[in-house]
């Protein structure tokens, strides 16, 4: 009786002084983890967020880079790390759909190795082409690939990266062919696109765009809510009949799987205050993103639908990473 009064007494005291940690979080730096290298659409936003979510919290938030794997390195790290709040990371659809779709040795579970906290923000995406084609807009585009099947290839920053599966779920749902033309990252498939090495490029909008503007490329179509203001003639998927594949990428905060859900709540609010000052919202909107600011679980809602959407497109196209 008296061993277990004591057992007990020391398991009240350990639960005790962990409740009283995550009371007071945080109490010392945290780290953000980014799975892709610094200068992409996804550091480019993270760091946006760090610096007034540093001020929100209380404790520096620092930015940490770690590419590979099409984002999968990175990822396991932040799977595999402490669920104590100190060591989170920015999940993107790459990260937690469209390469463990494709991917079968991917290090993590989607489903049960992390904790969603917020998306902060989603990019549209878009097709893009050579200027010199015989084509200038989304329909002759469309005509053209169909009467000459297999003749057309894209652009893609990578196997399994979003914009990979995108251009399949769009030929999917035209009954086209077009070659894929893998690259290992945006920028080296785009001067290639610009350079008409290769016809067409899925991509980013904000990595694009600069292109679009210089007229080094032509927007043919976007996977956008609406009409950007910045392609006020560019249709989006869904006007052209594509609704399935008016998709954006996202980039979200995750923790490990056993983030306590006060730690979820605290930084889910204090990205979403964050997110509401003007000069941010400026800032990440002249990227050519969309503010999200959700909660915990409609992020959660969102990384399940995206994965099963990518799963079934892998499986319907026969795609592998080889």
């Amino acid at each position: 009786m008296i061993r277990r009064s004591a057992l007990t007494l020391v398991t009240l005291a350990v639960l005790g002084t962990a409740a009283h940690a995550q009371s007071g979080y945080p109490s010392k730096p945290i780290r953000l983890l980014v799975p892709f290298a610094a200068g992409g659409t996804t550091d480019l936003i993270a760091r946006i967020v760090a610096e007034p979510l540093s001020r929100e919290l209380g404790q520096p938030v620092v930015v940490e880079n770690k590419g590979g794997g099409g984002g999968s390195i990175g990822a396991a790290e932040t799977a595999r790390a402490a669920p104590d709040g100190y060591s989170l990371g920015v999940a993107t659809v790459s990260t937690t759909a469209t390469n463990p779709a494709i991917n079968p040795r991917i290090p993590y579970n989607v489903a049960t190795d992390f904790t969603p906290i917020v998306n902060m923000a989603a990019t549209p995406n878009v097709i893009a082409a050579y200027p010199k084609l015989p084509f200038h807009d989304y329909k002759g585009m469309l005509e053209t690939v169909k009467k000459e099947p297999g003749k057309y290839s894209y652009a893609s920053p990578g196997n399994g990266s979003i914009h990979h599966l995108m251009m399949e779920m769009f030929k999917l749902s035209t009954h086209t062919a077009v070659v894929h033309i893998p690259y290992r990252g945006s920028g080296p498939a785009l001067n290639d696109a610009v350079a008409g090495q290769v016809p067409l490029i899925f991509d980013n909008l904000p990595s694009a765009l600069p292109f679009i503007k210089e007229k080094r490329l032509t927007a043919l179509v976007v996977a956008a809510p609406q009409r950007l203001p910045a392609l006020p003639d560019v249709p989006t998927f869904k006007e052209v009949g594509l609704a399935s594949v008016n998709r954006m990428a996202y980039y979200g905060i995750v923790g490990p799987k056993g983030l306590p859900r006060d730690i979820v709540d605290k930084v889910n609010a204090a990205t979403r205050k964050v997110l509401q000052d003007p000069a941010i919202r400026k800032r990440i909107e002249e990227t050519g993103s969309i503010i999200m600011a959700d909660t915990p679980e409609a992020f959660a809602k969102q990384m399940r639908e995206e994965l099963a959407v990518y799963k079934d497109v892998v499986v319907k196209q026969k795609l592998t990473m080889d």
